[in-house]
């Protein structure tokens, strides 16, 4: 009978072979992971810098448009209230256009066509004769001139679209800002990792080495990961 026995090969057991390996470049291993995480730490500590920079810009041209707003509105009130008194000037006008003598209508239609010229824009205008018509078509309900949709609009619109712009920039800065205090957090962690793996490089029992090295590149990977999902920043 022929005798045969399975000989193990000179290669040995590749588990072994790195249980081997790896206490002999620990150094080398951590020193890598060291590098590492501290660019990836620098990379988040400067996009959180720059979203610090893109928030403090937006509520400032947000604040700037509310400004520029609270100054609309009241040049549009002005506005407002000179026209109404422009209409209430006008109705008296027409009282002597319509009930005076030749002399007095004359006067008042010339007073009329001046206040038109001078202090009546196209949208009033259009407003009055809208309000005059229906006025004349339904005597026993009143309406303004002033109530007009479109001579509104031209007052108002332009401040309700600052106002408007101007709640955007400082949602923008919000959203910034937290995108800002998530980076800073993130920060905090990796810088936390670079601690841990600072530990480690000093250590002398390698089974203590692996479990802090393991510690820190968990905390790295999460904080990298969630790093990962915030948009990117350019200088520009």
């Amino acid at each position: 009978m022929v005798m045969t026995t399975n000989s193990t090969t000179s290669s040995g057991n590749p588990s072994s072979k790195l249980l081997t390996w790896l206490p002999k470049h620990i150094e080398i291993i951590v020193v890598t992971l060291l590098g590492l995480v501290s660019v990836a730490t620098a990379y988040t500590s400067f996009q959180a810098s720059l979203y610090d920079s893109q928030m403090a810009g937006s509520y400032a041209l947000g604040q700037n448009y509310k400004t520029e707003a609270e100054s609309m509105y009241l040049e549009a009130n002005q506005q407002y209230v000179q026209d109404a008194q422009t209409l209430l000037r006008l109705d008296e006008l027409r009282v002597d256009v319509q009930f005076g003598d030749a002399a007095t209508a004359a006067l008042a239609q010339a007073k009329v066509d001046a206040i038109y010229t001078s202090s009546v824009s196209d949208t009033f205008a259009a407003a009055i004769a809208s309000a005059d018509a229906a006025n004349a078509g339904n005597p026993e309900t009143y309406t303004s001139a002033q109530d007009d949709k479109a001579y509104l609009a031209e007052l108002f619109d332009p401040y309700q679209e600052k106002v408007t712009a101007a709640d955007e920039k400082l949602a923008l800065g919000d959203r910034y800002n937290g995108l800002g205090d998530q980076l800073t957090l993130y920060t905090v962690l990796m810088a936390l990792s670079l601690f841990l793996l600072g530990v480690a490089a000093v250590l002398k029992k390698f089974r203590m080495q692996i479990l802090i090295i393991a510690v820190s590149m968990v905390i790295f990977t999460f904080a990298a990961v969630l790093t990962a999902m915030v948009p990117f920043v350019s200088l520009g």
